[in-house]
């Protein structure tokens, strides 16, 4: 997709939300542990629905789950599910509300097993390094990979919810595991 001078890959297509998130996030390695749980809970989130949809509630996430701190939603009630729910500014799922909750404390026990969940991640990844991907087009782009496919794996052993092998890849994309930026795109790095 053309925009003035800039091409993009053609998923965000002209949507300013979208187009935003693909041009300023989107394949930019993520470090900050809590920045990696706040898109764990959106890709969880998303499950069997557009990223759009999610993007477009993203701050209501962010408001009602804590400012994305996952000790503060470990520690969340069933009195906190409740009112949670009650808000038409997410996606009111019961299981995945309540599933974000049980997240957060694997997360925080991964944190302390790895230090950090970063490390976790990249203990998953060739050289503890991200991906870069050649594609040309976005039929190139896959929707799972081994890698995705043994992290999923290993966090639902843990117990993660909502969190399948396409839902992973997607999460390694939006956290810069992965650099899937078509070969054209202005905002490959």
């Amino acid at each position: 997709m053309e925009d003035g001078k800039y091409i993009r890959c053609g998923w965000c297509g002209q949507d300013k939300l979208y187009q935003d998130y693909h041009d300023q996030e989107w394949g930019r390695v993520v470090t900050d542990d809590r920045v990696l749980f706040e898109f764990l809970v959106l890709e969880s989130a998303q499950a069997g629905l557009s990223w759009i949809t999610i993007l477009r509630k993203r701050e209501n996430y962010r408001r009602l789950f804590a400012d994305f701190d996952p000790r503060a939603v470990a520690n969340f009630n069933e009195e906190d599910v409740e009112k949670i729910l009650l808000d038409a500014g997410i996606i009111r799922n019961r299981l995945k509300v309540k599933s974000t909750i049980t997240n957060a404390q694997i997360f925080l026990a991964i944190q302390a097993e790895f230090g950090s969940f970063y490390h976790y991640l990249y203990s998953f990844m060739p050289e503890n390094r991200p991906i870069i991907n050649n594609f040309h087009s976005l039929i190139e782009v896959p929707a799972a990979t081994p890698i995705s496919d043994a992290i999923a794996k290993d966090l639902k052993k843990r117990g993660v919810k909502f969190f399948g092998t396409t839902i992973c890849y997607a999460y390694m994309q939006a956290v810069g595991m992965v650099n899937d930026h078509v070969i054209d795109c202005s905002f490959r790095e």
